[in-house]
């Protein structure tokens, strides 16, 4: 099965939402990203349809935004 990709910018709102997430779905199926720290995968997560953090890319290609903790254009400064 392929992983979700769980992408965030390191906010309060992302790290809460990443704990659940684990939690929910385990650590084995989910590649968390921090595109704050990791601004190479900041196009990968756009071209993905991700516009705000946190978001959760599912295997079937659908974004889930999960609450607001920043927009990606907040994120790329």
């Amino acid at each position: 099965m392929a992983k979700s990709i769980f992408y965030h910018a390191g906010c309060p709102v992302c790290v809460s939402a990443e704990h659940d997430i684990v939690n929910l779905i385990g650590v084995e199926n989910v590649e968390l990203v921090h595109i704050g720290e990791d601004r190479d995968r900041i196009a990968e997560a756009e071209k993905a349809g991700v516009n705000s953090v946190p978001a959760l890319l599912t295997p079937n290609g659908n974004v889930l935004h999960i609450n607001f903790g920043a927009s990606v254009a907040d994120v790329k400064g």
